[in-house]
């Protein structure tokens, strides 16, 4: 039985890949360090992905809100709410569980032995809270209020925090052009601290980011309770047994609270239902 799971997890990861893939295929940008500047960087993807980063052919919904949410390009800024109002309705946090690089490469640090994993801690759940409060701070009330003359707020998100801008964009483009080399300061090392810091705590905890700091996530997980793709627990199969919580690494109770705000919809729940009550 554990060998299947594992087997429906490296699935997961295949598709997680895949689409890391699709949505970074502009190949010649990692060889010419470059950003990719067509078309098609005027759509949204529907996980995190660097605009910054140099394979990338399509926007950050995240960079792109915060780019607009400030200016008078209100059409698109309609659109980039527009865009993350339908996919959360359409599948809340399944994006964060098969559609995110960034998520991605929490999943496979976290797969790396290390002195111990930490399923949970004292704080926990009031940390997940702090998701919403850079959201409402750092992607809304920042790049609204605090401007330059013109009126245009700058991505503070991106700027201040991001770690998968810093190791999609940032380190791929500083390595790849001496000028910008020669113009790196304070706010690039701290950004690998950052960084590196959400390395080390991915070995520890599972996806610490989307935990505690992804806006993104903080959008979707609104919708996941009404989302169309949405969990749904037959109550006359359900036994209570457990086993749907214990393998759950976003501690939640699916028996309980199939919809949760923190499901990113992995499906490990699914296939430990002995009773199969879970759809």
């Amino acid at each position: 039985m554990d060998n299947k799971k594992k087997t429906k997890e490296w699935k997961r990861h295949g598709i997680q890949v895949l689409w890391a893939f699709l949505t970074n295929s502009y190949l010649l940008g990692f060889a010419q360090g470059k950003i990719y500047r067509g078309k098609l960087k005027n759509l949204c993807v529907p996980g995190l992905n660097c605009y910054s980063c140099p394979g990338a052919v399509g926007s950050c919904p995240i960079g792109a809100m915060q780019a607009v949410i400030g200016s008078w390009n209100f059409k698109f800024a309609f659109y980039v709410a527009g865009f993350l109002m339908f996919v959360g309705a359409l599948l809340g946090r399944f994006v964060c569980g098969w559609l995110c690089p960034f998520g991605l490469i929490q999943d496979l640090l976290h797969k790396i032995p290390f002195l111990r994993k930490i399923d949970t801690f004292k704080g926990d759940k009031f940390l997940r809270k702090l998701k919403y409060l850079i959201l409402l701070v750092f992607v809304i009330l920042l790049p609204m209020f605090v401007v330059d003359i013109l009126g245009q707020g700058a991505p503070y998100f991106c700027k201040l925090i991001c770690p998968a801008g810093t190791l999609e964009g940032g380190i791929p483009l500083v390595l790849s052009n001496p000028s910008m080399q020669s113009a790196i300061g304070w706010l690039y090392a701290w950004k690998n601290v950052l960084l590196v810091l959400t390395i080390i705590l991915s070995l520890l905890i599972y996806r610490p980011f989307c935990k505690y700091i992804c806006p993104l996530g903080a959008v979707y997980s609104v919708f996941n309770p009404i989302s169309v793709f949405r969990y749904r627990v037959d109550t006359e199969k359900c036994t209570d047994c457990g086993a749907c919580a214990k393998v759950c690494k976003m501690q939640v109770n699916p028996a309980k609270t199939p919809n949760h705000p923190e499901c990113i919809r992995c499906g490990a729940c699914k296939k430990s239902c002995p009773a199969k009550a879970i759809h």
